[in-house]
């Protein structure tokens, strides 16, 4: 058995082309369900949630990324296709990444074809090695272009491998996608039809949401954050909004979010993210109008509502911040 503070590595035989014998296939997912028993006592549990007849995916913690959990913050969805297995997002590690893989070992046999990526953020992308080394095809929204290549995104990955070692570590990479796409455009991958819906720029410049009308469930990235606080960051928050009210034109019977339980009521779960946005930039936007400093106008307003909701205390303070400084940036380019 794997020592519990070993380095995480592929093994050999993941690099095998995805069109090898399904014998060989087995092979791996042994092996990788191996790994996974040693890994259990060192992360917090990784299950399967069936969503529709063959969609699922499983869950992160509302929780700060740490190399207590993993760095596993995020959700990853994935769906069972007739020739194969497309995942949503790859996680926030390469191990979390293999233990998704024996998950999905202990569901079918079928091997993971394609991954889709709804957005660039770390904590959904650290795992898209693993997936690359099965064979499976990556793609992901042309906008991620300019934060792959960029200085942010390399000090992250560079702090990542400190702050979240030994999980994340000097052999974690960005990977780039094999694929390209503008979004807005359908696609059938392992005999399932995906709609690939640009929602973006909005939490990012290149979000993507996931439609799988086959299976009526809509996988949103990072546009909601079920039962916590979003984070904000440098989002086109006005967007943002108007991004929400378009998941809701989707026929859908469960919402896989980029955080957060899965939906069965989209409109009463998304109206949390939409009216936490909408203060935000309300009461911040007053501010900016008033040459209202940031400090007294946080301190002015009334957070009440938002306070009980998980990780306020760690994102709160940030996200209006990050929401002053767009709303004084929207007002110069109106005037």
């Amino acid at each position: 058995m794997m020592p519990l503070n070993a380095p995480r590595q592929i093994p050999a035989a993941l690099a095998a082309p995805a069109n090898r014998m399904r014998q060989v296939w087995r092979l791996v997912l042994a092996c990788l369900l191996a790994v996974s028993g040693a890994q259990a006592t060192e992360g917090p549990p990784m299950v399967a949630i069936q969503v529709a007849p063959n969609s699922y995916y499983v869950q992160g913690l509302a929780a700060m990324g740490s190399p207590k959990n993993q760095n596993f913050i995020s959700n990853a969805g994935f769906v069972v296709a007739e020739e194969g297995v497309i995942i949503i997002d790859a996680l926030g590690s390469p191990a979390l990444a293999e233990r998704l893989v024996a998950v999905i070992a202990g569901i079918t046999p079928k091997p993971i074809t394609h991954v889709l990526v709804t957005h660039y953020h770390a904590d959904h992308i650290y795992g898209l090695q693993t997936f690359k080394a099965l064979g499976a095809k990556i793609i992901a929204q042309k906008g991620a272009k300019e934060y792959i290549h960029s200085e942010t995104a390399r000090l992250r990955l560079q702090a990542s491998r400190t702050d979240l070692a030994p999980w994340v570590d000097e052999q974690t990479q960005i990977v780039q996608p094999d694929q390209w796409v503008d979004g807005g455009e359908d696609m059938t991958l392992s005999g399932t039809r995906f709609h690939l819906a640009l929602v973006g720029p909005s939490h990012t410049p290149e979000d993507l949401a996931i439609w799988v009308p086959s299976e009526r469930a809509l996988f949103s990235g990072d546009l909601i954050f079920n039962g916590r606080l979003p984070f904000v960051g440098k989002a086109n928050s006005s967007h943002w909004i108007k991004a929400l009210d378009q998941m809701t034109d989707f026929d859908a019977v469960a919402v896989v979010p980029g955080h957060g339980r899965w939906s069965d009521n989209p409109k009463q779960d998304i109206a949390l993210m939409r009216d936490y946005l909408g203060y935000l930039r309300e009461t911040m936007g007053a501010a900016v109008d008033d040459l209202l400093p940031f400090d007294a106008a946080y301190a002015e307003a009334d957070w009440s509502r938002f306070e009980a909701v998980p990780m306020f205390r760690f994102a709160n303070r940030m996200n209006a911040y990050n929401t002053y400084l767009l709303m004084e940036a929207e007002g110069l380019r109106a005037k």
